[in-house]
């Protein structure tokens, strides 16, 4: 694992490396995907180049200090003063004063580096009003034309994405890390595909797999606790809290499966009304927890009034919480299915390109599980296993109705589901080659 990269790593380093190009850089995605781990191991690479580079946690006590790897080490010599001097410039409240002076001390460093400068900054959601604070900085550097590039991210996805959304619009360009795939986890952990399928994407919950009581804790408190409380209730005014929670505990036990906003009214308490859990909904999937998607229709206003198919975007946050243990989930052939169902559909939502939408279909009992559509290109995708023996009239009736691009069957009679775990969710949109 030490030495596994993700794809990310290289994509970043092409991007600060780029001659004559000063960008603002925003890693997005959600908790515990490995944000850090790519930025830290960017940097490294830059050791040996003429770019300095500083890594900054916000969240880091005032007595850590700065921590500098500069390429050029003398590019960057007010970080080589006495420790004193060192603490003082780190003391105090992390505000949007201190950001300005971390960063000016970026821009001489910058001017001094042959290749210029990388200023990191992260957990960037914990300085009030961070927003405003960089989009200042940032406009008087393009002004200026300084040749310092920075990169920004956090552990609380929502709190990034609407701090970019609210001032940076148009100012940053995003690299998205996603929960890991099926490629990533066999790579860094050797692990089988049930596995996968079971403990799900998190690299730091699998050194705990052998003692699952330990991963399942990890998995609720590490994860969906600190998402709810501290990714959403933190920052969104919430006025049901204890819905919120209670959305996300049966979303992950329906995952895989349809259900109307007032079924969920019937089994939630002080539930409120369809349009505060559809909006909670999108909460969840923003914080990259719970998807609830679209039923397929060729007529817009049809999609948004329908009854959402709930699905994990990480199959963790369905078996953590259902009390199962490896071993019985894989007995137990029907919630077993559901687990792959889920993991397709969290595969598809987490590596779909801008534009690729995500459905499902159902009308009169026929069915089919998964629709990508991008422009005028549609994917109708039917997952089977050995505990779900469907016909294919869904697939049949579908193609009847609406001429799909392409059809796909994942599983028995199909395409196999770990090639299929293998490529994005745009691949299944092109022409059979």
């Amino acid at each position: 694992m030490a030495t596994f990269q993700r794809a990310h790593v290289q994509r970043l380093l092409g991007l600060l490396r780029e001659d004559g190009r000063r960008r603002l850089i925003a890693i997005t995605g959600p908790r515990q995907t490995g944000k850090t781990t790519i930025a830290r191991q960017a940097l490294a690479a830059l050791e040996s180049s003429d770019i300095a580079w500083r890594y900054v946690a916000v969240d880091a006590p005032p007595e850590a200090g700065p921590e500098l790897q500069p390429g050029d080490t003398h590019s960057w010599p007010e970080f080589r003063e006495s420790a004193d001097a060192a603490g003082r410039a780190f003391a105090g409240q992390r505000d949007a004063r201190w950001l300005s002076g971390i960063w000016e001390q970026a821009r001489h460093a910058a001017e001094r580096s042959p290749g210029g400068a990388v200023l990191v900054l992260d957990e960037i959601q914990d300085i009030p009003d961070w927003s405003r604070t960089v989009k200042g900085l940032w406009d008087q550097d393009q002004a200026t034309g300084s040749p310092l590039r920075v990169v920004v991210m956090g552990s609380a996805p929502l709190q990034l994405l609407f701090g970019l959304g609210e001032r940076l619009v148009g100012r940053f360009l995003s690299l998205p890390v996603s929960h890991w795939s099926l490629a990533e986890m066999v790579s860094a952990f050797d692990c089988s595909m049930d596995q996968y399928l079971f403990f799900g994407g998190y690299p730091a919950g699998a050194e705990r797999w052998d003692e699952e009581d330990d991963w399942r804790s990890y998995i609720e408190d590490g994860i969906i606790q600190r998402n709810v409380e501290r990714d959403i209730l933190s920052m969104v005014r919430v006025d049901k809290p204890a819905l919120l929670s209670n959305l996300l505990e049966l979303g992950s036990s329906y995952s895989g499966q349809i259900l109307s906003y007032n079924k969920m009214l019937g089994q939630l308490q002080d539930a409120g009304n369809t349009t505060t859990l559809a909006r909670y909904l999108q909460l969840l999937s923003g914080a990259g927890l719970l998807a609830g998607l679209a039923k397929y229709s060729s007529k817009a206003h049809r999609r948004r009034a329908s009854s959402p198919k709930l699905n994990v975007l990480n199959t963790a946050l369905m078996t953590a919480p259902s009390g199962y243990t490896f071993d019985e989930a894989r007995a137990d052939r029907s919630f077993w299915g559901r687990i792959v169902e889920s993991a397709v559909g969290a595969h598809l939502h987490n590596t779909r390109a801008p534009g690729v939408r995500i459905y499902y279909w159902r009308h009169n009992g026929s069915e089919v599980d998964f629709v990508l559509e991008r422009g005028p290109r549609l994917t109708a995708i039917e997952v089977k296993t050995g505990a779900r023996r469907r016909a294919v009239s869904g697939m049949e009736e579908f193609e009847r109705r609406f001429k799909p691009t392409r059809t796909e069957v994942v599983g028995t009679g199909g395409v196999a589901l770990h090639e299929f775990l293998s490529e994005p969710a745009g691949y299944w949109l092109e022409d059979r080659v």
